[in-house]
């Protein structure tokens, strides 16, 4: 399951875009540990990951995308005003998480309890050409059972989640000793 490194004479996506269209769940590196995910409209994949890492819906998860505009489906950009833009959008692309106004029609078991949805636009470019290859921001989460530390290579990621896994990307983290700080760029509230 683990895929192997970048090699033109295949698409080293194809393993995660199967996946993705059979309601799977992928794993790859992130700017600090290895992360789940899965596409954001797949309602099903969305709740298997939420039950495999034991998260209540109330929560909301967070979406990472390689660039804004995966994100206008979710993002409800309108409200968020002209005089604070700029205050927004100079966190990306970056480690940061953005807690923004949602679209009405972006459902709880992404938003949680909220009418705002937790965003980030990465610099990292591996997870940016995974998103740009499968054309959708993911779902992102550590990866790690609950209440057990957060995997960051994908040796662990296989040799402890393999079974709950659909496919695993090779390749190492950024570095990052820390998840991303979450913000709400509208209020200046940091959440994490």
């Amino acid at each position: 399951m683990l895929e192997a490194p970048l090699d033109n004479a295949h698409d080293e996506y194809a393993g995660a875009r199967k996946a993705i269209q059979n309601h799977g769940i992928i794993a790859y590196p992130t700017e600090a540990v290895f992360g789940l995910g899965c596409a954001p409209y797949d309602e099903l994949a969305v709740r298997k990951l939420l039950a495999l890492k034991k998260r209540p819906e109330h929560k909301g998860v967070i979406l990472i995308a390689a660039d804004y505009s995966q994100l206008l489906d979710y993002v409800d950009d309108k409200k968020i005003p002209q005089d604070k833009r700029f205050t927004v959008f100079q966190h990306w692309p970056g480690p940061i998480t953005l807690v923004l106004p949602a679209r009405p029609e972006v459902p709880r078991y992404l938003r949680g309890d909220f009418d705002t949805i937790a965003v980030r636009v990465t610099a990292f470019e591996p997870v940016r050409k995974l998103c740009r290859a499968l054309n959708t921001p993911l779902v992102s989460t550590s990866a790690n059972y609950a209440g057990e530390e957060p995997l960051r290579n994908a040796e662990d990621v296989y040799a402890q989640m393999d079974s709950d896994i659909d496919w695993i990307m090779a390749g190492d983290t950024g570095g990052r000793a820390s998840p991303s700080i979450i913000l709400n760029p509208l209020t200046g509230e940091v959440l994490r």
